[in-house]
């Protein structure tokens, strides 16, 4: 069929009567706001209305509406800052040039489509005249582009919502369709005003999910701290439902003597009262964690926690401690995806964590799980939304998980940005949160030292011998005399009160770390001592000496540790 009698069909099959335009305008709203995405929407709209109504269209948006801002505090002077962002033409006409999709529309200030965003009217050219074509086209070449198609007729609308200015469209008719009318432009503004709605909600949706989402990525840590004998790579990826932004959280936390607690965590529900509560539940999570409490007693001090909150809200949690001098990891679950172990091998298997009830259930306590975790392999913690799908078998993307799990953290590795690499599966419905957490080789004995201590009064002797032949080793002589002061006074307290020391570990990093183990359970305190007391100031000078002290228990007493900060070198 010849060009102009293509264009005489889809002419005939325009709606001119009154009830054909009616069915017509009703038609639109289920073609045209099918999502909330707003560049879709406006693509909705230029192509419900070719050939309908025109024979080409393109719909422009202020660039602060595609911000999320209100296009309203443009004051109608100037030019305002435009981009194109959808364009539909017939087949006849793919040789024009209008502004490139995605890109900023630059016009001359003379261009209509300029007058009718500045007015908030529309504009009619019913017949083009000589230097009408220049009017309408951003530039000389578009318009002789215009002219050699046959364009004869051009209007545009303003779309505008609640008030609220968010751009303009602009359609144009060539040869072998009839010129604009009146009653056209009134056809086009009633379809820009529905359209103008669908395009603000989208608007303003897109603005609350980035509010949702600036709020979530503030509560999330910026980085992860570096820990000995561990790599961390991080990576939160948000839903690509806007409603999907919700409570996913992950944290790294260096612990006392080279540990390290990872934590991965889901809210159930989305939106900011999720998010809110994830904030919340970190910071309980990070305080716990920072003394150096286990990670079974985390989650039942975390189940506390949510059954204290106002809102009924349940929560499932991941929590797992990696001591570099044993290379194994100490993991507890409440309610959460079992976590991967990447073998150096390149074999990926699931780590059968005890099944424990979410946080917010009250059913408590945790049981750990001790998991070896050697040099080279990797280990993987994540959030249901790296494998949840709508319709899907959650067992079905878990085996799937596993099989690519290898490919896809050496490429994680590799690349050291997430963003590049192709997380879960494309059809995923939920924001999701990725922790790959890469052993290296465990500190050798030049790093950490762990010594077995007689459970008598030689002990304290034997301590001190210890350390200072060690400190010696390292060139951290100047360190020796504040050392074997801090380890006399753990052995001392471990001989009187917990039964005897057990082991002796010694380990530098950024810092150096001494830590003496006991079966004693209570945890020592600093005492008020009077300048009669004959005892009571250990532990003062202890704190006074170091740059920190603490101690946590364990499942067969306590451990007492000490930091001291070591001098730079000279270099």
């Amino acid at each position: 069929m010849p060009v102009r009698l293509r264009r005489a069909a889809a002419a005939m099959a325009r709606p001119r009567t009154s009830r054909a335009r009616l069915a017509w305008l009703s038609r639109a709203s289920t073609r045209i706001g099918t999502t909330l995405d707003l560049e879709r929407t406006a693509r909705e709209l230029a192509e419900y209305t070719v050939p309908q109504l025109a024979d080409g269209a393109a719909v422009d948006l202020l660039e602060s509406v595609l911000r999320g801002e209100d296009g309203a505090r443009w004051t109608g002077t100037g030019t305002p800052a435009t981009r194109a962002v959808a364009v539909a033409v017939v087949d006849e006409l793919r040789d024009l040039e209008p502004d490139e999709v995605g890109t900023p529309s630059v016009h001359p200030h003379t261009v209509l489509s300029l007058h009718c965003l500045r007015e908030r009217e529309p504009v009619l050219i019913g017949r083009m005249r000589h230097g009408d074509h220049e009017r309408v086209a951003p530039s000389a070449g578009a318009a002789a582009k215009l002219r050699e198609a046959g364009v004869h007729s051009y209007m545009a609308v303003p779309l505008v919502a609640r008030g609220v200015l968010l751009g303009v469209a602009d359609f144009i008719r060539a040869s072998g369709s009839a010129p604009f009318t009146e009653a056209d432009v009134e056809l086009a503004m009633q379809l820009a005003s529905q359209a103008a709605v669908f395009i603000d909600n989208a608007r303003l949706y897109g603005r609350e999910r980035e509010h949702v989402l600036s709020l979530q990525r503030s509560l999330l840590p910026r980085g992860t701290p570096r820990t000995p004998g561990l790599e961390v790579l991080t990576h939160y990826t948000p839903s690509p439902d806007p409603s999907g932004v919700g409570g996913d959280w992950f944290d790294v936390v260096a612990l006392p003597g080279g540990r390290t607690a990872l934590v991965v965590g889901d809210v159930m529900g989305h939106g900011l009262p999720a998010a809110a509560t994830m904030g919340r539940l970190r910071t309980v999570g990070r305080t716990l964690l920072s003394l150096d409490i286990a990670p079974e007693r985390v989650l039942a001090r975390l189940d506390l926690a949510v059954r204290d909150l106002e809102d009924e809200q349940v929560a499932t949690c991941l929590c797992a401690v990696y001591d570099p001098a044993t290379a194994s990891c100490t993991v507890a679950g409440a309610g959460h995806m079992p976590p991967l172990l990447v073998a150096a091998d390149g074999t990926a298997s699931r780590i059968e964590v005890p099944t424990g009830a979410p946080l917010g259930s009250g059913v408590i306590p945790y049981d750990p799980v001790a998991v070896p975790v050697p040099a080279g392999s990797r280990l993987v913690l994540y959030t249901d939304g790296l494998v949840k799908t709508r319709g899907g078998d959650i067992d079905a993307q878990l085996r799937r998980l596993v099989e690519t799990a290898p490919e896809m953290v050496d490429r994680l590795l590799e690349s050291r940005d997430p963003a590049a690499v192709p997380l879960g599966d494309a059809a995923r419905i939920d924001e999701s949160v990725l922790l790959v957490a890469a052993a290296e080789e465990p500190p050798s004995g030049a790093d950490v030292c762990v010594w077995s201590l007689p459970p008598d009064g030689t002990a304290a002797s034997v301590a001190r011998s210890l350390v200072t032949e060690r400190l010696a080793r390292w060139g951290l002589e100047e360190l020796a005399d504040v050392a074997q002061l801090v380890v006399s006074e753990l052995v001392g307290n471990a001989l009187r009160y917990g039964n005897g020391p057990g082991q002796l570990r010694l380990l530098r990093h950024d810092r150096l770390v001494l830590e003496v183990s006991d079966t004693g359970p209570d945890l020592p305190q600093i005492q008020r001592a009077e300048l009669s007391d004959e005892g009571g100031r250990g532990l003062q000078l202890v704190n006074m000496l170091s740059r920190n002290w603490g101690s946590c228990r364990t499942s067969t007493g306590k451990v007492v540790w000490v930091e001291q900060d070591i001098p730079a070198s000279p270099s």
